[in-house]
């Protein structure tokens, strides 16, 4: 039988408020989610980093970190004022020429 430790999804210490969920793939334990976005507002309001030093913490202390399979997800959100297949293009995908 597997350790409960092991079994446990892993938290991200002092950023609960930047949870959106659960999440996971086929033959994939869940994990948690979180907003990436929130998780550096949290840094720039509660320990008074700048936005590029936060950014620069979440990147290599937080997502760059491996805790084991139930690392946590930090995920980038659409911005409320931006529609998903705007998204989708900024990040290399084209528009489908017919969108039936």
């Amino acid at each position: 039988m597997a350790d409960e430790e092991e079994e446990r999804m892993v938290k991200a210490d002092g950023l609960d408020d930047a949870i959106l969920g659960t999440g996971g793939r086929i033959n994939m334990e869940e994990v948690l989610i979180y907003s990436y976005d929130k998780c550096v507002q949290i840094f720039v309001e509660r320990d008074g980093f700048t936005y590029e030093e936060a950014v620069e913490w979440m990147d290599f202390n937080v997502v760059g970190a491996w805790w084991g399979p139930r690392t946590p997800i930090f995920i980038h959100e659409i911005p409320p004022f931006m529609k998903p297949e705007d998204f989708l293009e900024e990040l290399g995908f084209h528009k489908p020429l017919n969108d039936n």
